[in-house]
């Protein structure tokens, strides 16, 4: 039993070591990125900024830039170094327990919001740098949409399962709806050029999924 014990002990100081340098690169190479730009952020530098070798990055992002760029863009989606599925995180997890449709939707409004504030530089930049023709930026793009998507089928299909979503309205149809209203774009129109508050944004954000999406 005390060799099991610390055995597991040395796996979780190994995870925590990991998680720690994970999200130690990921926010060098975030902070670099939105200094200089993507095509200036190199792997020695974040190497460099985040106090590790360069043989630890490479291992940490084994696809060069691309695989640094993603991590980069999914630390910052989570808020942290763990590698847990944004399904099993505490504030989506919130959302399925929530009896309340409209509660359930001002709580998915709320996470949206706060992931979008994080991922908002970021993605600007990697906006930046597909639009220059860098390497791995135009499809981590595509594939965060995609994810997006996905993300926001399982809203809806849950909507759909508890019978919520508005008769005559489709899971895939809602999800569509909420793919659209939440996208960085919208986001940064009312955010940013409009000059709404996030909290503005967050409470009108949250009423119009429910007034869309939710059966009166």
């Amino acid at each position: 039993m005390e060799g099991t014990h610390k055995r597991r002990y040395n796996s979780e100081l190994r995870r925590e070591h990991a998680e720690a340098t994970r999200l130690r690169i990921a926010e060098a190479a975030r902070a670099l990125m939105v200094e200089q730009g993507f095509a200036a952020t190199t792997m020695s530098g974040v190497a460099a900024a985040a106090g590790v070798a360069v043989q630890t990055l490479y291992a940490t992002c084994p696809g060069g830039k691309p695989a640094l760029v993603k991590l980069v863009y999914d630390v910052t989606l989570a808020g942290d170094g763990r590698q847990v599925p944004q399904s099993e995180r505490p504030a989506v997890q919130a959302i399925v327990e929530e009896p309340d449709p409209e509660r359930k939707l001002a709580r998915y409004a709320a996470m949206a919001v706060a992931i979008l504030g994080r991922i908002g530089p970021v993605h600007r930049v990697l906006r930046a740098a597909a639009a220059a023709g860098g390497a791995g930026a135009g499809d981590l793009l595509a594939d965060t949409e995609r994810q997006r998507r996905t993300g926001s089928r399982q809203l809806t299909g849950h909507l759909a399962e508890v019978g919520a979503l508005r008769p005559g309205l489709t899971a895939d149809r809602a999800a569509d709806e909420a793919y659209a209203l939440t996208s960085i774009e919208v986001y940064e129109r009312f955010v940013d050029v409009c000059e709404w508050s996030v909290e503005e944004y967050e409470d009108w954000l949250a009423r119009t999924l429910a007034g869309a999406l939710l059966a009166p």
